[in-house]
């Protein structure tokens, strides 16, 4: 290379152009840049040189002057219809004729500058240039357009991010969707590491952790800060698809033909009590009594019939299948059927004409099934009562309502019985936690958190023994003719003996031994004993709306009356059965978990109040950690104790630290020096 050559060389992947003024070492070269700046430069940093030609670094402007008017991309476009046809090679001297119909110097250079910026019409083949096809060059055109489609989205996507972030209201896009739900990946699954959640955290200069995208996201008002994260994690459905919804509305504008409707039983002359919390908006079972002749009575225990509107295998039948049961949670409850249907003509509404099987029994005088009948019937719900209600009513001796004793007084009947058959009853304080949503535009940030104690009373052991007697008589049912049904049954228990349970205080220290004993109870298609209810045969029927499974129990039940083919096989309902048990435990999680939640919110909110605690059970006895009954809540909780304690001592503690996300609570006792047990 001669001194005074003009040579293009890259700088940091800047162009440069410069003169080569002298030799450096065996194969370097210095060189001027036009401005004035020296630089050591190898060979193989030079993309371009000009030879022939010598020049002085102050002709270096004029000679990019004269280049410049020659630079116009679209120029290249012209060559390529003229080139590709014949799918030439061309040279950067080629180029120049073809484009300026000149070889100069100068035009020679804007040749290989077009060139060499171009990504589209050219390829480079050693010191030539090659046409694509039009196919290839289609094709990079659309991935350009996809790249700066991204970017314009991405830039659209963070100026939405920071306006939230400033406190404007923003309306996000479908487009933006999968950059939040990186975050959401990375919170219900932390030990996957989810790079463009990470990535997103670092440009927004946010701690990039799933706790800093937990925040980042209540922060963007995508997720609130009480999200329920076992509910997200589980596979269990919160919105109904619109074809469900559509289905539903066509049922609630023409009822389908009812299989049932030549042989249901007009039982609308009876007077029937549908007895529920006054929340409760699924009517599913209701009660009346039959006076016959010589004194004698007959109980009816009425369950909806939703099965009147939904048929094995089609659109409501699989959704309720995959939902397996409807989620009742703090916040509100996730419904096996579409409310509208669940909620109207499923339910035993008060006045109406309703769809039911009935479940008609005769007790003898010690409480057991003498005689029962099973019928699809017509029923006419005449009362909608609260459990308070019918405590009331039963403590007053309301006129006119001997029906609603008379059921009382068989459902204790019913409890003696099954106690003397060896029933095991637990009666461990409940709690009912509710959260109501008092502002509309942040409904979980001003929620209005309580636990109330529910109480074990009269109108509610008559509600459950006359379910379990429904329960009682449809298994007994299946057993008899062979059906294949859902049956429930329990492992008998290996229970503390009297003598060690005599040991114990009475009360809730005492039901909380039998409940460690009692195994858990199974689901199968063979009839067997269920331990604690005492009954040898036992099918849950009377949540139909409610429970998937109590409605296999009807279509199944129901066909055997009408003599029709069992819907089910023994197979088909094993196979069936299988997938709901899952599904409902994964339910019963999400509900253990978020009323867990919910129970320590509302403990971090009244931290300075101080509870009432009894000493349930030892957890861990070694590290002194044991499990205590805030009695005026019904919420059992774990506790490390520094002192010695017995079962059954009673304390007052106080939250010290609480951590509901976290799953953290940490009491300290308040030590009273009046007091034995301190």
């Amino acid at each position: 290379m001669e001194t005074g050559t003009l040579i293009e060389f890259r700088l940091q992947g800047e162009r440069r152009l410069a003169i080569v003024t002298r030799p450096e070492g065996k194969k370097h070269w210095i060189a001027i840049d036009d401005r004035q700046q020296s630089h050591t430069i190898h060979p193989r940093q030079i993309t371009y040189e000009i030879k022939g030609n010598t020049y002085k670094s102050s002709d270096l402007p004029k000679f990019w002057q004269a280049v410049q008017p020659y630079l116009d991309p679209s120029n290249l476009e012209v060559a390529w219809e003229l080139l590709v046809e014949e799918g030439e090679v061309v040279s950067i001297p080629g180029m120049a004729q073809i484009l300026f119909s000149d070889q100069s110097p100068e035009l020679c250079y804007a040749a290989h500058y077009l060139l060499s910026e171009d990504k589209l019409y050219f390829k480079q083949k050693a010191d030539n240039y090659e046409p694509r096809s039009a196919g290839v060059i289609a094709d990079i055109k659309h991935q350009v357009a996809v790249a700066a489609q991204k970017q314009h989205s991405e830039q659209e996507f963070f100026q939405r991010v920071h306006d939230r972030l400033a406190g404007q209201e923003v309306l996000w896009q479908e487009s933006d969707r999968p950059r939040l739900e990186a975050l959401e990946k990375w919170i219900l699954q932390p030990e996957t590491l989810v790079k463009a959640a990470q990535d997103l955290l670092q440009t927004l200069n946010r701690p990039t952790y799933p706790d800093g995208a937990w925040q980042l996201l209540v922060d963007l008002g995508w997720w609130h800060p009480h999200e329920n994260l076992s509910l997200r994690r589980s596979q269990t459905p919160v919105q109904f698809s619109s074809k469900v919804l559509t289905v539903a509305q066509q049922y609630l504008a023409a009822y389908p033909d009812d299989l049932d409707a030549d042989h249901r039983l007009d039982l609308t002359h009876l007077k029937v009590y549908t007895i529920d919390d006054e929340s409760t908006q699924e009517i599913d079972d209701g009660l009346s009594v039959e006076y016959l002749a010589a004194g004698k009575q007959r109980l009816w225990i009425h369950i909806a019939d939703p099965s009147r509107l939904v048929t094995p295998g089609d659109e409501l039948d699989l959704e309720a299948r995959k939902r397996s049961t409807t989620v009742y949670l703090p916040t509100g409850m996730i419904p096996m059927f579409p409310p509208d249907l669940a909620t109207g003509p499923m339910s035993l509404r008060q006045g109406q004409l309703c769809a039911a099987l009935s479940f008609g029994v005769m007790l003898d005088e010690t409480g057991a099934v003498e005689e029962y009948e099973i019928h699809p019937s017509l029923i006419k719900p005449t009362y909608r009562l609260t459990y308070e209600d019918v405590d009331e009513m039963l403590i007053l001796g309301v006129q006119g309502e001997q029906e609603l004793e008379a059921i009382a007084a068989w459902s204790k009947q019913r409890a003696l019985w099954r106690r003397s058959q060896g029933s095991v009853s637990i009666r461990l304080p409940e709690a009912i936690i509710k959260v109501t949503k008092e502002s509309k535009d942040q409904p979980e940030i001003t929620a209005e958190v309580t636990v109330e104690l529910l109480d074990d009373t009269a109108s509610r052991q008559l509600v459950a023994e006359m379910m379990i007697l429904a329960g009682e008589v449809a298994g007994r049912y299946g057993q008899e003719h062979q059906l294949p049904l859902p049956f429930r049954s329990q492992p008998q228990p290996e229970l503390p003996s009297e003598e060690e349970l005599l040991q114990l205080p009475a009360g809730p220290v005492r039901f909380c031994a039998l409940r460690r004993c009692m195994p858990r109870s199974e689901m199968s298609t063979s009839p067997a004993r269920h331990s604690s209810l005492a009954l040898d045969t036992y099918t849950q029927v009377t949540s139909p709306i409610r429970r998937y499974a109590d409605m296999l129990a009807h279509f199944q039940i129901k066909a055997h009356l009408r003599g029709s083919a069992l819907p089910f096989s023994l197979v088909e309902l094993q196979q069936v059965l299988q997938t709901v048990t899952t599904s409902a435990y994964e339910a019963t999680l999400v509900e253990r978990q978020t009323n867990r939640y919910w129970s320590l919110e509302f403990l971090r909110r009244n931290s300075d109040q101080v509870w009432q605690a009894l000493m349930l059970r030892w957890l861990r006895e070694q590290d002194n950690l044991g499990l205590i009954l805030l009695e005026d809540l019904g919420l059992e909780l774990a506790m490390r104790f520094n002192r010695d304690i017995k079962l059954g001592d009673r304390l007052e503690v106080q939250v010290s630290h609480v951590d509901p996300r976290q799953d953290v609570i940490q009491f300290r006792e308040l030590i009273n020096q009046g007091s034995s047990n301190h």
